[in-house]
């Protein structure tokens, strides 16, 4: 029986580990055909080792599944376009861009380095831009020409840009930064037939095995909560035709847990029809603090 994402074509980016390799086998098992992007640096973007992708696609091929290794980097506007032109060639087409890759570099703000923070920005928000843009100008060539077109684009936030983190300014601004760019190209590139979404995924990576160590540490026996593979069910699905008519969401995913967020909604509003005066604000705010539902705490608060 053919999967739900027979014969269509997927880019992962940061495919070698963890969520990206599950995503990547997952979608291989539901007939798609997948090219395994992968840079193979260390968990700080350090270092280069092309083994790990090779890894997972021949993982694949053993399978019966199709599947090329791509080892240009997300954050290179020319490498990005042969990520894409790469799924092209091998497959002839492009339909769905899973935007995986990421680095970490955790430090409490007072000790944050501009490096760091320009390396975090750089890998999470122009790799995502980046791979991206490739594959939007292919889609509306596609369309152009007067081709169907059923393209996703699949972000990867995460709680930390929802909701904050301690001690990853960087890391929760850029996440945040891709939940706001979800929301916008699936404002814009919907009439090109293609849709976008972003995911908050909680699952044992190198990220979080360090941050979180006890919480994501693997059980003895029953359902393994934190198992990366309970995460790739949910991203194929909206890799598939039958995500075709969601866009614009964020889906937090944790063991067989499924959320979409509310996102930044109007809450509690007073309107006067006329200018404040700055010494009437204090009662005011505090009547509107009473009345907002409690927001999240920040990670690690």
């Amino acid at each position: 029986m053919a999967g739900i994402c027979q014969d269509r074509t997927v880019i992962i980016t940061g495919a070698a580990r963890g969520l990206g390799k599950s995503y990547a086998l997952a979608f291989a098992r539901e007939g798609a055909n997948v090219v395994v992007n992968d840079i193979g640096t260390s968990l700080h973007g350090e270092g280069r080792d092309t083994s790990a992708a090779d890894a997972v696609v021949e993982e694949i091929r053993a399978a019966g599944g199709k599947a090329v290794a791509n080892y240009d980097d997300i954050t290179d506007w020319d490498a990005a376009g042969r990520i894409v032109r790469t799924a092209i060639d091998s497959f002839g087409g492009l339909d769905v861009v899973v935007n995986n890759a990421g680095i970490v570099r955790d430090r409490m703000f007072v000790s944050a380095t501009l490096e760091e923070w320009d390396a975090t920005m750089h890998v999470h928000l122009r790799g995502h831009f980046c791979v991206s843009r490739h594959a939007v100008d292919y889609w509306r060539a596609q369309q152009k020409a007067g081709n169907l077109v059923d393209a996703r684009i699949i972000n990867t936030t995460s709680n930390a840009g929802l909701q904050g983190s301690i001690a990853q300014a960087a890391y929760s601004t850029a996440k945040g930064g891709i939940a706001a760019l979800t929301l916008v190209q699936a404002a814009e590139l919907g009439r090109y037939g293609i849709t976008a979404n972003a995911l908050a995924p909680a699952a044992r990576t190198r990220m979080t095995e360090g941050a979180f160590a006890e919480k994501m540490a693997k059980v003895e026996s029953g359902f393994d909560a934190q198992d990366p593979d309970n995460i790739a069910p949910t991203v194929v699905w909206l890799g598939s035709a039958e995500a075709r008519d969601v866009t614009g969401c964020v889906f937090e995913l944790e063991g067989g847990r499924i959320s979409i967020e509310d996102g930044w909604d109007l809450g509690p509003t007073i309107e006067q029809q006329a200018r404040w005066n700055p010494a009437e604000l204090g009662p005011v705010v505090a009547g509107l603090l009473a009345q907002r539902k409690a927001p999240r705490k920040v990670w690690g608060s």
